[in-house]
């Protein structure tokens, strides 16, 4: 036995040879991030450097409806539940990666009955009987076990194992995407149908408004205080207003449909819980946008990105592995013989050990294609990280940008409301104490109404801005269930 003790420890050592390059992590692909751009000019009256949460940010703008519809989403939306699958099939092949790399037992069992024509055998033993022309028959029994392993020399199952497993980190990353994507749809598409509402319903004020401001108008010209020119200008603007509510009423049916079909529910399932006009819900005074550092170690599209390059370097040495000797072993042990009887003969067995080493070293060069192959693959992957991680920055500047120009647009408009409110009120006692007409009055409201419904416009897209920031900095995502973490370590 000690004389084969280097033989048998011979495997051992050269497996743990692995080749193909280390994973050293990825590139930098933005090293001036923390020095430029709109994080570092971030304004303390908008914004805060505080570290955002990463999940339910939705949960600021104060919407119960909102809160609710996200909670059906994350539970009930089948582009998640894909994601989810996804995830499952990446451990479970992380699995099968790891039980590759030990020994493959198989029990058999065996029955065979053999004819031999010409032959004149003992059958006295065998309980076989003769057959004409000089045949002979044979019936043959066997019990046994055989077991089969491929050492892994030269790391390529260990490649292979790295390459999954970082494949699965990548599925759970894209997971967390899809809940980023998701929660950000839904919330705009939300914010949309509000937006929506209120507009159909400050265009139905504004008719009723032109309506009595066109009926006036008319019997002034009837009576020759006004022109012909008064009433045509009149009529087609109460005309234009009607057209704008058709178009205001078909996206509103649209976005009830989203966001059913976002929730998992049919379209005009949340029609009724949906139809009541509420508040279109505001950002928080502050906005935590943390740093660009944190950002990009925790959105998931890049880390989704990172992690397949990871996959695909390993992959490089599970290929560069192909290129070297293989060294298997095959072992079996049985018993049995030419009756049933046989099998119980556990003292007189068979058994067989066959260690077997395989070279392809004449493949004309088809194994040093698959390492280029590889490579080919793992600089693609670096180059799709670099680009994810550039948009990214960009995202979040760009996002940021339109949030604090929409905050002064905002303002600025609410100044504009103040105004109007002041100038209908302001014509409104002048109308009772009778130093002006009606239709001065009818103006001066459909003029308020006008800057209500600019502002209720600038608010929807400035709380629209708020959820492009959530998306940009890579919130919404929460980490799977405990059953989704489980997979074989």
């Amino acid at each position: 036995m000690t004389r084969h003790l280097p033989l048998l420890l011979l495997p051992v050592l050269l497996s743990a040879c692995t080749v193909g390059p280390n994973y050293a992590g990825p590139p930098d692909a933005a090293p001036h991030a923390s020095k430029a751009g709109r994080f570092a000019r971030a304004d303390e009256d908008l914004t805060t450097t505080a570290q955002p949460g990463v999940a339910h940010w939705w949960e600021e703008l104060g919407d119960p409806t909102l809160n609710t519809l996200e909670q059906r989403a994350l539970a009930a939306n089948p582009d998640l539940a894909g994601a989810e699958a996804r995830l499952r099939q990446a451990r479970a092949s992380l699995r099968e990666q790891k039980a590759n790399l030990l020994p493959k037992a198989d029990a058999t069992a065996l029955y065979a009955h053999a004819r031999f024509p010409g032959l004149n055998l003992d059958n006295s033993d065998s309980g076989s009987d003769s057959g004409s022309g000089g045949s002979s028959a044979l019936d043959l029994y066997n019990l046994g076990f055989d077991a089969s392993w491929e050492v892994d020399l030269f790391g390529g199952q260990r490649r292979a194992i790295e390459a999954a497993r970082a494949t699965a980190e990548s599925a759970q990353a894209n997971l967390a995407d899809t809940q980023v994507s998701l929660t950000a749809e839904l919330a705009q598409a939300y914010l949309n149908l509000r937006d929506r509402q209120h507009r159909i319903a400050l265009n139905t004020q504004a008719i009723a408004r032109q309506e009595q401001m066109l009926a006036l108008t008319r019997q002034r010209f009837a009576s020759g205080t006004a022109s012909r020119l008064d009433v045509e200008r009149l009529s087609q603007q109460l005309d234009s207003t009607r057209a704008d509510t058709t178009p205001l009423t078909a996206e509103r049916d649209a976005y009830l449909d989203e966001i059913a079909t976002l929730t998992g529910d049919e379209p005009g399932d949340l029609d009724t819980t949906l139809t009541p006009i509420q508040p279109i819900p505001l950002p928080p005074a502050q906005v935590a946008i943390g740093d660009p550092a944190a950002m990009l170690q925790r959105r998931p599209d890049i880390r989704a990105a990172e992690r397949t390059l990871a996959a695909d370097t390993a992959k490089i040495g599970q290929a560069e592995a192909g290129r070297f000797p293989r060294l298997s072993i095959m072992g079996i042990i049985g018993v049995g013989g030419t009756s049933p009887a046989d099998l119980t003969h556990l003292d007189d067995f068979t058994a067989l050990i066959a260690p077997q080493l395989s070279w392809s070293f004449l493949d004309f060069g088809r194994n040093k294609a698959k390492v280029l192959q590889a490579q080919g693959v793992r600089d693609e992957a670096e180059a799709k990280y670099r680009s994810t991680v550039l948009a990214a920055l960009r995202d979040a500047n760009d996002s940021l940008s339109r949030f604090r120009a929409r905050r002064i647009t905002v303002a600025t408009l609410a100044r504009a409301k103040a105004s109007a409110d002041m100038s209908a009120s302001l014509a409104e006692e002048r109308y009772r104490a009778g130093t002006s007409t009606l239709i001065d009055l009818l103006d001066a409201q459909r003029q308020q109404i006008d800057a209500t419904q600019n502002l209720s416009n600038a608010q929807a897209a400035l709380t629209g801005d708020f959820v492009s920031i959530q998306k940009a900095l890579g919130l919404g995502w929460s980490d799977p269930s405990p059953a989704m973490q489980t997979s074989a370590r």
